[in-house]
């Protein structure tokens, strides 16, 4: 099988389950991935975002193929924007 042909092949649930096993180092069953396994997972990972990762996140690569970091001020403001709540310490009176 050709790379074309196994990334067009790759849905995003797949990538998604590729992208967990690489980052917990086991599949879903619990099974650890080998050292060997790990380096395919990841390369297709890559490869994949490579070509469909049209708004690429921090550390992640975009369809440039550069990896996108964001500055610690942009990721602040990301999250800022993302805050659901911002609890307020009370004062012991």
């Amino acid at each position: 099988m050709k790379l074309d042909d196994l990334l067009s092949a790759m849905t995003p649930e797949i990538y998604q389950r590729l992208v967990q096993a690489v980052e917990l180092g086991k599949w879903q069953d619990g099974v650890p991935l080998t050292p060997e396994q790990k380096e395919y997972s990841l390369q297709a990972v890559m490869l994949w975002q490579a070509k469909h990762n049209h708004d690429p996140e921090h550390m992640t690569i975009g369809t440039d193929g550069q990896i996108a970091i964001k500055s610690k001020q942009e990721l602040k403001a990301l999250f800022q924007s993302e805050m659901v709540a911002k609890l307020k310490p009370q004062s012991e009176d």
